[in-house]
């Protein structure tokens, strides 16, 4: 379904651009393809655990993301774009693959991505693209398919990162955020070849945790007071048992000092040697200055319970909405790069996340399970010429699909074992294919983290149905498990209840599971 944005004052001014399209597969008629268009530039930029609930133009209610909102009001906003598994490493494997974790072989984080598999760089370089990545990375191998690349070693860190480079590592002092923004345009200035299309991929580290603001945004949000989530006291009834597991709940998981930056003056704790190590002593300093008054505050209040818990959710928006507002500042200088160079009027420019986040929903931060603030993240796309703009689109899309998004705009057809689709039909404002998706995969592998179970669900436009197939033990192994939650988004939008035992939606529920069935052949799930 395509409509016009109707939030015009939250996705301010855009500027209007003109790009030409490269084969035939863009254009209704056939006949255009005469025009000889050029094959489009690709600006890819990537945060990591970016809720699509903390962008304005998606609605949010917390903070204003200009620069994202730039891009949609020139293009088009999806609003179900679905991940196949809702964690770092493994989105981006499915990201550059085109496949779903049980093929491309990266189910959780800390498995090794296989570098000599077909990938979108590759098949990009192929064809004359010049390719280049700079930011996190997080899949153990070295990365391939790029004339040029420097990555964060595991997560990285925000301060004075270390970065490894084709034949070593560096460290960069600065904000990663920064820094990231700084190579790319460098890039972009002085090294690429002008007379090449280009990929670039532009990977932030934030807004990750530990959340660290950076030296401009260390005051930002110091006097606002966020609404809270409905879902904040969830108790995890009337939902499958596991979820009562959990370990990543504001309340009763995050750690005042690296995820709250709650330390005291005289803390000489490791924990606190290690959060600062980084800093140099003016970085330090500067922290300090705007973080020791409110923790003093908050030390003489000695709050408990759900006075605590309010607290402990203001400090994480504060933090997290901070990383996002340097992570918007770099998307403007991008763009704007673009524009100053004459680029823009050939380049494809896509924002996206690799996976959404809590926010305060059911009581937690992180990602993993198969409800909407993980399972969904933001797609905004600007294709001057391409895409009208203004524009959403609530199809069920994934980031699956952008690898073959990527290839059809360069006139390269998708391999066959890829198993998304490309976005151009939808991203052209027409009205979706008739065998376009109207249901959804999702597979989450990793056991310990957070602990949560392993899982799988069908998902279409107004339900889900969950199946939870281990988790680890009071001895912490693994144990299998066979539970279900089935989700109305229609009666239960928050998500707070599990249908899968009401007469009243039985016909669902064997729909579902053989829904769920076909899927699982069809994709070759394990």
């Amino acid at each position: 379904m395509i409509r016009l944005l109707n939030t015009p004052s939250r996705c301010g001014a855009f500027f209007v651009l003109v790009a030409l399209l490269f084969d035939s597969s863009l254009f209704g008629d056939e006949g255009q393809q005469s025009h000889a268009p050029k094959r489009p530039n690709i600006l890819f930029l990537f945060t990591d655990d970016h809720a699509y609930q903390a962008i304005s133009c998606y609605g949010s209610v917390l903070n204003q993301t200009p620069n994202i909102d730039r891009l949609a009001a020139a293009g088009m906003r999806f609003d179900r774009c679905l991940v196949t598994n809702s964690i770092c490493g493994p989105s981006r494997a499915v990201i550059l693959s085109g496949k779903y974790s049980h093929l491309n072989g990266f189910r959780q984080n800390g498995d090794r991505f296989d570098g000599s598999q077909v990938t979108f760089p590759k098949l990009l370089q192929e064809v004359g693209y010049q390719t280049a990545l700079f930011g996190k990375w997080h899949l153990e191998s070295e990365p391939t398919g790029f004339d040029q690349w420097m990555v964060l070693p595991d997560q990285g860190q925000y301060y004075n990162p270390k970065f490894l480079v084709p034949g070593g590592e560096t460290t960069i002092e600065g904000y990663c955020t920064e820094i990231i923004t700084e190579r790319s345009l460098q890039w972009l200035e002085r090294e690429r070849d002008q007379e090449k299309p280009f990929l670039l991929m532009v990977q932030h580290k934030a807004p990750h945790r530990e959340w660290m603001p950076g030296p401009k945004q260390l005051n930002l949000y110091r006097d606002v007071t966020f609404p809270e989530p409905e879902t904040l006291f969830d108790d995890y009834a009337n939902r499958a048992s596991v979820l009562k597991e959990n370990q990543m709940e504001i309340a009763r998981h995050m750690r005042p000092g690296e995820d709250l930056k709650l330390w005291r003056p005289d803390d000489q704790s490791k924990a606190a040697e290690n959060f600062f190590r980084r800093m140099t002593p003016s970085q330090r300093h500067a922290w300090n200055d705007a973080y020791s008054p409110d923790n003093a505050r908050y030390f003489a209040r000695q709050l408990e319970g759900r006075e605590q818990t309010r607290y402990f959710y203001q400090r994480y928006l504060q933090d997290y909405l901070r990383c996002i507002a340097a992570v918007d500042e770099s998307i403007g200088e991008l763009l704007n790069y673009l524009d100053k160079r004459g680029l823009a009027e050939n380049t494809l420019v896509v924002y996206s996340s690799d996976q959404g986040f809590y926010l305060g929903e059911h009581g937690w931060y992180d990602k993993r399970w198969a409800f909407e603030q993980s399972l969904r993240t933001p797609l905004v796309v600007r294709w001057p010429g391409v895409v009208p703009p203004g524009r959403s689109n609530s199809e069920l899309v994934s980031n699956l699909d952008f690898a073959p998004t990527f290839l059809s705009a360069a006139g390269v057809a998708p391999p066959v074992e890829m198993q998304g689709k490309p976005l151009q039909p939808l991203l052209r404002g027409e009205p979706a294919p008739a065998d376009w998706r109207q249901s959804f995969y999702y597979r989450y592998y990793e056991l310990g983290t957070h602990n949560v179970a392993a899982h799988e669900a069908v998902v279409t436009a107004d339900h889900k149905l969950i199946h939870y197939t281990a988790r680890l033990n009071n001895e912490r192994k693994r144990e299998a498990i066979n539970e279900w939650d089935l989700i109305d988004l229609r009666l239960d939008p928050n998500e707070l209840r599990s249908f899968y035992t009401a007469p009243s939606h039985a016909e669902i529920r064997t729909r579902l599971e053989q829904e769920l069935q076909r899927l699982r052949v069809e994709l070759k799930a394990d």
